[in-house]
């Protein structure tokens, strides 16, 4: 960051005064700008005992599958965004059962919650962000070709709780790629 957004005048990186992590700080206005981590929101939608993936049509991963999820707006509930995303996406209109996993992803300032729903008709299509939609049973889910790791993690942490019966909510943190062999 350059400029303020406020007022147009230069920045500089500093720690403002009660504060104790760098901030980019207004040198004319005073304003702080500060910068937090961002809210991807998404489902798994289940019908039939299988589940709805996207084919990315977007960078990143462009062609790989994955679960409906993207930014949270300003304005909207966790839960409208599962919902928007879902049928952005996946031409898909959802029932939201409840949270399910929640994965911080540090490296990149984000944060991914995903919520378990079903399917409320039958009826998907592809959105203009996806290539295809597909309902996938588990032995036919393409787990080579998923689109990134806390996609991967959230699958399996359902696949496992719907074998035993019994959902729970997940929270995990994934470390930068190269981190997780050291």
């Amino acid at each position: 960051m350059r400029y303020c957004i406020h007022c147009g005048s230069g920045v500089s990186l500093t720690v403002p005064a009660g504060d104790s992590l760098p901030r980019h700080v207004c040198t004319a206005c005073g304003h702080i700008h500060y910068e937090n981590p961002r809210l991807v929101v998404g489902c798994v939608v289940e019908h039939e005992e299988q589940i709805l993936l996207c084919r990315r049509a977007i960078e990143p991963q462009l062609g790989f599958w994955t679960l409906p999820a993207g930014f949270m707006e300003n304005g909207e509930t966790t839960t409208q965004a599962a919902c928007r995303e879902t049928l952005e996406e996946a031409g898909a209109q959802i029932i939201v059962d409840a949270p399910f996993a929640m994965i911080s992803i540090a490296h990149i300032n984000q944060v991914h919650l995903f919520y378990r729903g079903r399917l409320a008709t039958p009826a998907y299509s592809a959105g203009e962000e996806s290539l295809e939609v597909e309902l996938f049973r588990e032995k036919d889910i393409p787990w080579q070709a998923l689109s990134f790791r806390s996609v991967t993690l959230c699958l399996e942490r359902y696949l496992n709780d719907r074998k035993s019966g019994h959902y729970s909510f997940h929270e995990a943190a994934l470390l930068p790629p190269a981190a997780q062999y050291r």
